[in-house]
């Protein structure tokens, strides 16, 4: 059997010097001396001495005979890549290389095993060949640093990550190539103890390299390498079976027919057999220690994926040997892996071994360890690895249903009804193998019985049972759609729901409750929709997709099936529940999904005509809207011209319709009575009957039924009283609405004449005065239907009427005017932006409780985004949006979708236009702020705090590409001057403006500037100031100083940077990696800037405002060296303080001769200052160095930035998971050691301290901090190894330095 992962072996492969194992690997050999168990002789090296190779086939360093790779590829280049390229292609039978191979391996084993050895470091993408006399004299550790110094720094992939067709079967040939060989060599070649030695040494080595494309690589070929000897290591279990049989077989017989020589032959057999068996568990245990233990915890997640695969199929194939907890317990602690792709690996390795019910005995205590974690990954964040998690549960559950508990099970129940459904279709198997698969042995006797009596009965029932007490009603179609494919059968048995219905129910049977009808009635209508239509609800999929032959075929048969079965049930169904609304308003919808063809052919006219006259009567009992409009459609559907059918339901249809129009009229007469005052029985006549026609006129023309100058008489009626009926005003407005989109229709389609235009045009502008005048009726319901419709007329009369070459209809066109545009805007803020509580009519007088909320924010939701197309769409004034805007934050939660929608619309109609919307916005809630608290605030107010966040999150929106929005931001930051220096002090002009904090609110827009922009707006800004604005240090002058550093701030290589840098915080250093700006590009930078001044000064030029001069005052700190600035001094450096005396003023030229010359002075220390910066980084590396390291990374995760995640959800101390992606090439240039033991995780409480700044540090004991220590050395050391051969800097693994490995437990950066 093969040893525990726990159990010690003295197996080892390497020489201490030919390792890279960290301290808890066990190949490590200290005495050099490695002795096999059992055998009694000196187990060999991954490395032959020189002598043992020189007796070895051609005698060592002689090349092999032609046609076969001798190391030597300056020579033989070609040759050298024969095998990887084979292999590569593919197209060879991978059996005949590698009985190639083998027939080398026979003639010179040396030279055979260079060849693979070389095959696996091209494999890895490396362009280094390991040479004869690199294998003869070098250990492993030294080919593999060699190797890692001829890898291609240019590129970071490599075979089994690259791109394009001739790569992607090349992981599949590769893995191929190591099982055949295996299986080629399982006789002999693997037990002389030198070709398996040799590679197994090799890829353990590569696995433990720094480089992720041999760490990668080698992974992969030692997990199918160890896959390719368990599948020998049975092979040899069995054959030992079979001989031990035999050999008991043949010693059980009497002495006279026993053949003592067979006896001794299956003892020898038997001992050969166990001696394979005992190299084969050596090897294994070589890779299982060296690489899997290693492996599936490192960096990389496709490196823990492989290992996690493959052990999977190890215990799934050779279960007797790995399927034990000793195993187990890797795949348990790796399904709480950080990537979705691990995990994904663990549950399919355990569905192989869950499937197999034999297996079921070994699994119990891994199952009921590790139960939980798999029942909470069915919610797992990434939809594949749950949809597995759910599939693994259900072959739990065939195995033994008293595992998982009723807890455990309703926590996948409810995901039938999830929105993906990829999960929900997984559930709906689990949830059909749990309550629906059991069938009781007295069933088999009825499985011929039909309707009410056959064994989907109770199942129906159950499902109808199970729906109810999931208490999501509005989800049957979801619940149907989970289990559409496990249970077609029984969703599609329609003729036993139908039995349930209207058959009375069986002796001792108990009848179906009048809730539990609803339910089974709602589930039949929806998998009829499922069968007539063949796609998920609406929330599923991605749409309609194309239907083969053999689903359209099923479509036609289940349509004709449906059609035959509820044309004659449905007007029975029809009649029994007629007083319903709720069952009547589903039964109804069936016969939309009718193959209406068939009334015809089956002679069923009869049933057609029972049908229409029970939907005449339910019109004539039911009032309901919902009951009316599915009515209406039914009509609709029945009222297909292509049919034969169709005159008989239009006949019915037109006289229902008559009906209903001579008793409106009749009634309406009866109701506008001069001089009497109607009763309630009249009205509800007049309402019921509006109702009807309202419902009908929704998918009907009855246009012919003249219906406008009623419902006009009864609406102007309405306002000149003003005592109508709410509901009636509703269901009028809305049949008035109905009545003039089908004469646009109407218009649209046929050739119109003028006359037929300007009539509508008449009845539309009518119409819409009407609705304006309903927006200021006392009841809000009869407002929000007001503006509901007013916004749809809008929305449909405007401009775009015209598009698609309908320019015939321009008359139509109708644009709000101002009075119009100001009403809807006050709706909106009068009945949108209020809170929760406000909204009294939220739940018409019932109790608010959360439901009815949830629809109030709905309601509210429709009106805003009713509104806000109006914005969007142009028909209303741009400027309106800023009452909309400025509340973004208040109303985030219920709006913020909305209103972040609008601003990227209108962005895009116009930038200028959108950007003054957003700072009219802000102005206003300025102004609101003043007349609320006066211009004497508080500029840490909560109110004015607000509006800072507000701007930020406007200049948010603008985005990173500031060229697209350049002249938006400078229009912005025109309007927000203007704003500010708006209103005058009547104190004076020693006082600041009223407006100025504005400017503390438009600097939040200042880093969406372009450098040369800031300096136009600068300038632009200068135009308002006056000297003496420029010498003022109080408190309310901070707002234009803040705003004039936002926007000195950023720029370079010229005066405005200097003093940008000296007077915010100093200057910085720029990145060693951002090129200095050219010449050639500054030109044009100067010359559009100028221009944009000129356009600015030209724009402005009529405005009799001060200009500010410059002053000595204002460029007297260039000279000033950064060094000399304290933190504090962000604003004094820039703005110095004047003495309290009066000083005589300069002369104008003066002034400005002294700042051309502070201003050149300043140039040239800047200049001089980048001049020593520049000279001090090429001189020294203590600044910086150049990137030259090869693509390495960490191979184990250290503690970086996660360390609470360690040990999520698991109590033991033998793994620790917290294992990132990849990171990319510029972020792996340190070569860490590996930290992973246990004991190496640092404590918490060393990362929490407030004083560490962004780049965290651990102190050695050297003095020196962590940050030095993972690159292995000193500076001085890194920069001697970099001047070796070639240039290039050594690429090895680095340890800790001598005296850190037992004084810290780790060395960490946390950045």
């Amino acid at each position: 059997m093969i040893a525990a992962p726990e159990i010690p072996t003295d197996f080892t492969l390497l020489q201490e010097s030919e390792t890279h194992f960290s301290s808890d690997t066990d190949f490590e050999d200290i005495e050099g001396k490695n002795q096999k168990q059992g055998k009694g002789k000196t187990c060999k090296k991954g490395k032959k001495g020189p002598a043992e190779k020189g007796k070895s086939g051609n005698g060592g360093g002689k090349p092999g005979g032609p046609n076969r790779m001798n190391g030597h590829h300056q020579q033989n280049g070609v040759e050298n890549m024969m095998l990887f390229e084979v292999v590569k292609m593919g197209k060879s039978a991978m059996q005949s290389v590698v009985d190639d191979w083998i027939e080398s391996y026979k003639h010179d084993r040396d030279i055979a095993l260079l060849d693979l050895i070389n095959f696996f470091i091209q494999c890895s993408g490396c362009k280094g060949v390991v040479t004869a006399e690199m294998f003869r004299h070098m250990q492993n550790s030294e080919i593999i640093r060699k190797m890692t110094e001829e890898f291609d720094e240019d590129s970071g992939d490599y075979p089994l990550t690259m791109a394009g067709p001739q790569w992607k079967k090349f992981k599949s040939s590769f893995c191929e190539f190591i099982g055949v060989l295996v299986r080629q060599c399982q006789y002999s070649i693997i037990y002389d103890e030198y070709m398996m030695d040799t590679v197994i040494s090799l890829l353990t080595g590569l696995s433990d390299s720094q480089v992720r494309a041999f760490r990668h690589t080698s992974t992969l070929a030692a997990m199918k390498l160890m896959t390719a000897l368990v599948n020998v290591a049975l092979n040899l279990s069995i054959n030992m079976d079979n001989t031990q049989r035999q050999y008991e077989a043949e010693r059980n017989k009497i002495i006279g027919k026993r053949a003592n020589d067979r006896l001794e032959l299956l003892l020898q057999k038997r001992k050969e057999l166990q001696e394979n068996q005992d190299e084969i568990e050596n090897m294994m245990n070589a890779i299982f220690k060296g690489v899997f233990v290693h492996r599936y915890r490192d960096a990389i997640a496709e490196i823990r994926a492989i290992c996690i695969e493959e052990i999977g199929i190890w215990m799934k194939m050779y279960s007797d040997a790995f399927l034990n907890d000793s195993y187990l317990k890797y795949v348990g602690w790796t399904m709480h892996d950080k990537q979705g792709e691990v995990r994904l690996k663990c549950l399919t390795a355990l569905q192989g071994l869950y499937y197999n019910k034999e297996l079921n005995s070994k699994l119990e205590l891994f199952t009921s360890r590790f139960k939980d974690r798999i029942v909470s990954m069915t919610l797992d964040k990434e939809y594949d690895v749950a949809v597995q998690a759910i599939k693994l549960l259900t072959l739990v559950l065939q195995s033994s249903e008293e595992v998982l508990t009723a807890e455990d099970c309703e926590n996948v129940y409810h995901l039938v009804y999830s929105a993906h459904r990829p999960v929900a279709v997984a559930a709906g198997e689990f949830l059909y193998k749990k309550l629906f698969s059991r069938r009781d042995a007295e069933d088999d006797g009825i499985l011929k019985r039909r309707g009410r009596q056959s064994p989907n009965a109770n199942l129906v029932k159950t499902l109808v049972f199970f729906f109810l007490e999931s208490e999501l009603h509005e989800h049957a179609a979801y619940l149907v759609d989970s289990m559409w494919d496990c249970a077609t059968d029984l969703l599609k048995d329609w003729e036993c729901m139908n039995s349930l219905l209207l058959e009375e129910p069986l002796n001792g049977e108990e009848p179906l409750t009048d809730r539990q009808e609803s339910a089974l009635i709602e589930i039949m209508l929806c998998t009829i929709r499922q069968a007539a239509e063949c796609h998920p609800p609406v929330g599923r999929g991605t749409g309609k997709r194309v239907l083969t032959a053999k689903e359209k075929k099923t479509q036609l048969d289940d349509r004709t099936k449906i059609t035959e079965l509820f044309a004659v049930a449905l007007p029975q169904l029809l009649a029994k529940y007629s007083v319903d609304a709720e069952k009547v308003t589903n039964l109804l919808q069936l016969p939309q999904y009718f193959d209406l063809e068939i009334y015809t052919t089956g002679r069923l006219e009869k049933h057609l005509d029972a049908l229409l006259r029970q939907i005449r009567d339910i019109v004539e009992k039911h009032t309901d809207i919902d009951v009316l409009e599915a009515c209406s459609k039914t009509y609709h559907a029945l009222c297909n011209e292509e049919f034969t059918i169709f005159n008989r339901v239009d006949i019915a249809r037109s006289q229902l319709i008559d009906e209903l129009a001579d008793k409106f009229n009749r009634l309406l007469e009866d109701f506008l009575q001069e001089g009497e005052e109607p009763d309630e029985d009249d009205a509800y006549q007049v309402l019921s009957t509006l109702k009807r026609i309202t419902a009908f006129h929704n998918a009907h023309d009855l246009s012919r039924w003249d219906l406008f100058g009623c419902n006009y008489k009864l609406l102007k009626t309405g306002i000149e009283n003003g005592d109508m009926p709410e509901q009636i005003v509703i269901h009028a407005l809305q049949c008035t609405h109905y009545v003039i989109l089908w004469q646009l229709a109407k218009v649209t389609e046929s050739s119109s004449t003028k006359e037929d235009l300007l009539r509508l045009k008449k009845q539309m502008r009518v119409f819409c005065q009407i609705c304006q005048h309903y927006l200021t009726n006392v009841n809000t319901a009869v407002k929000e239907q007001a503006f509901t419709i007013l916004c749809d007329v809008l929305m449909i009369f405007s401009h775009q009427i015209m598009t698609g070459g309908r320019d015939m209809l321009e008359p139509l066109v109708y644009t709000p005017d101002s009075s119009l545009q100001s009403e809807l805007l006050s709706f909106i803020l009068d009945h949108v932006f209020i809170d929760q509580d406000d909204d009294n009519n939220s739940a018409d007088g019932q109790q608010d409780d959360e439901a009815s909320k949830i629809e109030a924010l709905h309601k509210r939701r429709n009106l805003l985004a009713a509104f806000c197309k109006l914005i969007v769409y142009t028909v209303v004034e741009m400027n309106t949006a800023a009452d909309i805007f400025k509340q973004y934050m208040k109303y985030y939660n219920d709006y913020g979708d909305i209103i972040k929608e609008t601003m990227s619309k209108t962005r895009q109609i116009d930038k200028i236009q959108c950007a003054k919307t957003l700072i009219l916005s802000l102005q206003q809630l300025f102004n609101e702020m003043i007349q609320e608290n006066g211009y004497n605030f508080d500029r840490s107010s909560p109110t004015f705090s607000g509006i800072k966040e507000l701007a930020r999150r406007f200049a948010l929106t603008f985005g990173l590409d500031q060229l697209k929005t350049r002249e938006a931001i400078a229009m912005l930051h025109k309007d927000g001057i203007e704003f500010a220096f708006k209103e005058p002090n009547p104190q004076g002009e020693s006082h600041p403006p009223l407006n100025l904090a504005f400017l503390d609110i438009l600097s939040e827009f200042s880093s969406k500037l372009l450098r040369q922009d800031k300096r136009t707006v600068y300038v632009y800004l200068e135009k308002f100031m006056t000297f003496q604005m420029s010498l003022r240090r109080e408190d309310v002058w901070l707002p234009l100083m803040s705003y004039r550093n936002s926007l000195l701030a950023g720029g370079d290589d010229d005066t405005m940077s200097v003093i940008s840098g000296i007077s915010s915080r100093g200057s910085t250093v720029r990145n060693k990696k951002t090129k200095p700006a050219t010449g050639k590009r500054k030109v044009p930078e100067a010359e559009e800037s100028s221009s944009s001044d000129s356009m600015w000064l030209n724009r402005e030029q009529s405005m009799h405002t001060p200009v500010m001069m410059q002053t000595p005052q204002l460029t007297s700190t260039i000279m000033r060296e950064p060094k000399r600035l304290r933190p504090d001094e962000n604003y004094m450096g820039v703005y110095p303080m004047q003495p309290e005396h009066h000083q005589p003023p300069l002369d104008y030229k003066q002034q400005e001769e002294a700042a051309r010359q502070q201003q050149e002075r300043a140039a040239m220390n800047y200049v001089k200052l980048r001049s020593n910066l520049q000279h001090a980084i090429r001189r020294g590396t203590s600044l910086m160095e150049d990137d030259e390291e090869p693509i390495v990374e960490d191979v184990m995760m250290s503690s970086e930035g996660r360390i609470e995640d360690l040990n999520e959800g698991m109590d033991f101390d033998t793994m620790d998971i917290d294992l990132p992606p990849s990171k990319n090439r510029r972020e792996r240039t340190e070569l860490k050691p590996d930290f992973f033991d246990p004991a190496s995780i640092m404590d918490e409480s060393l990362c929490s301290s407030p004083w560490l700044g962004p780049l965290w540090q651990v102190e050695v004991p050297d003095g020196r901090s962590a940050r030095e220590r993972p690159r292995g050395g000193s500076r001085r050391q890194r920069s001697a190894a970099r001047a070796g051969p070639g240039g290039r800097r050594a690429r090895e693994s680095r340890q800790p330095e001598p005296g850190l490995a037992g004084s810290v437990p780790c060395q960490i950066i946390i950045a």
